[in-house]
């Protein structure tokens, strides 16, 4: 589904200020894969989601997706298959609509305006779709988003990503905001709704467990490279202790992100 060839990323070349982010990475992302993704704070995960996005553009090197070279494709074009998710729940929403108005917007058949588009029958839809957040926002169509909670908005947000259809699915650590029981609610909607509409995803994490427990493959990134890169039962077999060794291993070092080891 995804190809990167060799991406590579410097912010202020030539300058005093010069930083270079990426260090040519190479990365094959097949259909229906769940990557996790580790680091320590400057590893480049972030970047990795800008530049795949198209938030920023590469230094170098070269973005496939879906068998088209989109490296030069603009964001808003790439949106129509690639959701994005940020750890900031206010980011997904728009807090001065309703609930009916933002779900109308994010329909992947669009729409003429707000008025002609929602009717009764799209409401009931909507009231289905929200039923499974067990939240109780079925009853809260005409409420503003910015009336809700962080843990709501954030599943609001998941909500109306998998409605849009995406290919790709970009959750850049998107339960980091939340509270441990928020968070694994939202992690359980993530999964439930990657099985039923058959998504793509990748995650960004600083918790190692998540990064463990979910999803089929796992990458380490190391000051813009991939370091470590696991699938099958290696992955399922890995332990936090495993993973700290491994990064030892490959780097002599220790992991410099406290909030790695605490998470």
């Amino acid at each position: 589904m995804l190809k990167l060839e060799k991406i590579s990323k410097t912010y202020s070349p030539g300058t005093v200020n010069e930083k270079r982010v990426l260090n040519g990475i190479s990365l094959d992302v097949k259909n229906g894969d769940f990557i996790t993704i580790i680091g320590s704070n400057g590893a480049g995960k972030s970047t990795l989601f800008n530049v795949i996005a198209g938030s920023a553009a590469p230094s170098s090197g070269k973005i496939i997706f879906e068998g088209r070279d989109v490296t030069k494709t603009p964001e808003y074009i790439r949106a129509r298959s690639m959701g994005r998710i940020f750890q900031n729940p206010l980011l997904g929403t728009s807090g001065n609509m309703s609930l009916e108005d933002n779900m109308t917007i994010c329909r992947k058949k669009g729409f003429k305006s707000l008025k002609i588009s929602l009717n009764d029958k799209l409401r009931e839809q909507f009231r289905a779709e929200l039923s499974r957040l067990n939240m109780g926002l079925e009853n809260r169509l005409k409420d503003n988003v910015e009336l809700l909670s962080g843990g709501q908005r954030q599943a609001l947000t998941l909500l109306m990503t998998a409605m849009s259809r995406p290919r790709l699915v970009l959750l850049d650590e998107h339960t980091a905001a939340l509270d441990p029981d928020n968070s694994n609610r939202v992690m359980d909607l993530t999964l439930q709704l990657r099985e039923e509409y058959s998504l793509t995803m990748m995650m960004v994490t600083h918790n190692m467990n998540h990064a463990i427990k979910y999803g089929n493959r796992l990458l380490m990134m190391d000051a813009g490279d991939i370091i470590f890169d696991v699938s099958g039962d290696e992955k399922k077999n890995l332990t936090m202790e495993t993973l700290m060794e491994k990064f030892r291993s490959i780097r002599k070092d220790r992991i410099a992100d406290d909030r790695l080891l605490l998470a």
